[in-house]
């Protein structure tokens, strides 16, 4: 056990200092037990430890002198006092720590209930989805993802709020709301998105009320639908970064010809939401993600090149593609991202191209 240390640095002081010479004196070293302690257990450790460390010193003090004199009465005195702070200190922290897990606890809860994990298949679709916090010990942020099943195929959205902190959760949760409730009930992708930036708009003007940086904040969104019985991709991009799609080791980039505003600004414009069509054909993988991954940057300052990483990328289905790229976008960040980074990747069993399987 690691308490072994103290333990036998008071035993060694004891013996050297009992056979050293007389004008050599050891004690003082006897604080470094309790010191030492702070690092392996908590208070009563520490107790424990400078305890065992004050008789240490009287067994110096008598063996050495017979009696007590005041220079080791100022030793014992100096080991007591430390030993009370170092108490004191691993109180507050236990204290942190309790605090500490009590938000990690509260932070799992929240993204149970609001990021929750995409299966690994949705009806004919293969899913992996990796959701990485910039803020250190947080679980969620701005970033947002979800799926649902229709009667004819899966819907999806991926979607970066502007902003940090709980403000940026809070936006996150209104427009996740919103596509869980309205994803079902709306034939075209075109409404479905319409019916998304309404919400986000009424959410964020109810949020600004109470604050007022609401006022700027606004969301980027991809909305997708793939249909069960035809090989095809059906995107509504606001503002959002353009989905890829990897075939054969080839990687394009989804761009759309008109893209929209993000959800929140269509007040200031007239959105149309065109839905544009590319294919995505059986063995076909598609990866969408956040602005966090591409933002990410090296120590030397240079921008994560995710599609040429995805190119050189010679593994297979969508797991297998997330694990690559997590581990080399930490790489890549010396492990501090700067932005909350989501990705989801899917892939297209042959069952897709040909019948509505997985219902």
């Amino acid at each position: 056990m690691l308490v072994a240390f103290p333990v036998g640095l008071i035993v060694v002081v004891v013996v050297v200092d009992i056979l050293a010479p007389p004008d050599v004196h050891l004690g003082p070293l006897l604080v470094a037990a309790p010191a030492m302690t702070a690092a392996l257990g908590g208070a009563r450790l520490v107790a424990s430890i400078g305890a065992l460390a004050v008789v240490a010193q009287l067994i110096i003090a008598l063996v050495r002198r017979g009696w007590i004199t005041l220079n080791h009465e100022m030793q014992i005195l100096a080991l007591v006092v430390v030993t009370a702070v170092i108490m004191i200190f691993c109180r507050l922290r236990e204290r942190q720590q309790r605090q500490l897990t009590q938000v990690r606890s509260v932070s799992e809860a929240a993204q149970r209930v609001l990021l929750r994990p995409l299966p690994r298949c949705i009806g004919p679709l293969k899913v992996a989805s990796v959701y990485l916090a910039a803020e250190a010990e947080a679980h969620i942020g701005g970033d947002l993802y979800a799926a649902a099943r229709t009667d004819d195929g899966t819907r999806l959205v991926i979607g970066d709020v502007r902003g940090k902190g709980l403000s940026s959760i809070s936006d996150a949760a209104v427009l996740l709301g919103a596509f869980r409730e309205a994803a079902h009930q709306h034939a075209t992708l075109a409404e479905l998105t319409r019916y998304l930036e309404g919400s986000v708009s009424r959410g964020l003007a109810e949020l600004a009320e109470t604050d007022h940086d609401a006022d700027e904040d606004f969301v980027t969104a991809a909305v997708l639908d793939i249909p069960d019985d035809e090989p095809v991709i059906h995107l509504v991009d606001c503002g959002h970064p353009p989905p890829l799609l990897i075939r054969h080791r080839q990687v394009t980039p989804l761009e759309v010809r008109q893209p929209e505003p993000p959800l929140g600004l269509g007040e200031f414009t007239d959105p149309g939401y065109r839905v544009e069509t590319f294919p995505f054909e059986a063995g076909d993988l598609l990866m969408l993600y956040t602005d966090g991954v591409i933002e990410a940057r090296d120590r030397a300052g240079a921008f994560y090149p995710l599609t040429e990483r995805v190119a050189s990328w010679e593994g297979d289905g969508p797991e297998a593609l997330l694990r690559h790229i997590r581990d080399d976008l930490l790489a890549h960040s010396d492990g501090s991202l700067g932005d909350d980074a989501a990705m989801i990747a899917l892939s297209c069993t042959p069952a897709s191209s040909t019948a509505p399987a997985g219902k």
